[in-house]
């Protein structure tokens, strides 16, 4: 049976209001010996606070959510990026004292995400993945301190971490025109508003507009963002475009499948194809030939998402409404230099 203030209280002869002070810290009107007393007590009969109890007297309650939109299609921890983010998430909310929920929501309803938010009194939260459109929905009626991580919003109201992903599809895209290639393919899931893909396949056309390239429509391939996708892209571009020498992929884990894909195919990665994707995550180098990528600092990405929480959480100074994170390519061995 767990121990509870009232066994405390009975065995340190005193009242159970006095033991409740200990407890939570408030010495004021407790002396030191009591104080000495109904400690050494309760670390004899092991005694656990209840978390429910303490968040009710401290009106919070150490909860923070890390929400992801739903997925139909997959779990949501089937993107190795997301893994990455979350276990950063999660570790520096813990040594701070709090505890991580993880949910997925159904962000087309932006009423039913409300509501929820309210009903688990959230102290905060970090959203992943959501559209724009999607955080302008369902931010005015939360007042919960809420970070998004990979958003363009601009609402003044929301604080927001990111990548510079224009300039990531820039370089790589200048990668592959710098080694002679001229047919490149742009693979990422399909482009609804601005965010995240967008900004990549933006740098992209910027890359090739500078180049003198001519954007090609059939060259962009929408798709999910999975291994399996992946594979199928790379059989498509093997069979309906043969004379396709590139591809810059919007994540890793996309472009791993496309290898795969382009093996099964019958052709050879770089030879026949080359890749580059995004994120440098670890399988980037899994891959043979390991793979050239965008790299991005996943555990910078996600402390800044925290401490930006933590100070919203505890400290009523405005912060910054947004945080631009800096790309750079890693070159490996899935680029074929054309020009050699």
């Amino acid at each position: 049976m767990a121990v509870t203030l009232k066994d405390i209280a009975r065995e340190a002869g005193t009242t159970v209001m006095t033991v409740s002070n200990v407890i939570n810290g408030r010495y004021g009107k407790v002396s030191q010996a009591t104080v000495d007393k109904v400690r050494a007590i309760a670390e004899k009969l092991d005694y656990v606070p209840s978390a429910t109890a303490r968040s009710l007297v401290a009106r919070s309650s150490r909860l923070v959510g890390v929400l992801l939109p739903d997925s139909p299609e997959s779990n949501v921890l089937v993107s190795p990026h997301n893994v990455a983010i979350i276990g950063v998430i999660e570790r520096m909310l813990r040594e701070n004292g709090y505890y991580v929920l993880l949910r997925s929501i159904p962000a087309a309803d932006p009423a039913s995400v409300t509501a929820a938010l309210r009903s688990w009194n959230l102290d905060g939260a970090v959203f992943i993945g959501f559209l724009d459109s999607q955080i302008r929905a369902m931010r005015p009626t939360l007042d919960t301190a809420l970070v998004v991580v990979d958003s363009y919003e601009k609402n003044s109201d929301v604080m927001n971490v990111r990548l510079n992903d224009r300039k990531g599809g820039y370089l790589a895209t200048r990668h592959l025109i710098e080694k002679g290639h001229a047919r490149i393919a742009f693979v990422g899931p399909r482009i609804t508003e601005r965010g995240v893909v967008k900004e990549r396949y933006n740098g992209y056309r910027k890359a090739l507009r500078e180049a003198g390239i001519p954007l090609d429509d059939a060259l962009i391939v929408a798709t999910d963002v999975t291994h399996a996708s992946g594979i199928e892209a790379g059989r498509l571009l093997s069979d309906r475009h043969p004379d396709v020498t590139a591809v810059f992929a919007t994540a890793d884990l996309l472009a791993a499948g496309i290898m795969e894909g382009v093996r099964e195919a019958g052709r050879d990665v770089p030879h026949d194809l080359s890749v580059v994707g995004f994120d440098n995550l670890d399988l980037a180098t899994y891959v043979s030939p390991q793979l050239t990528t965008i790299t991005q600092d996943l555990t910078a990405k996600a402390t800044r998402a925290v401490e930006l929480l933590l100070l919203s959480m505890t400290s009523e100074s405005v912060q910054p409404a947004e945080t631009v994170m800096d790309v750079q390519l890693v070159e490996r061995g899935s680029v074929r230099d054309l020009t050699a």
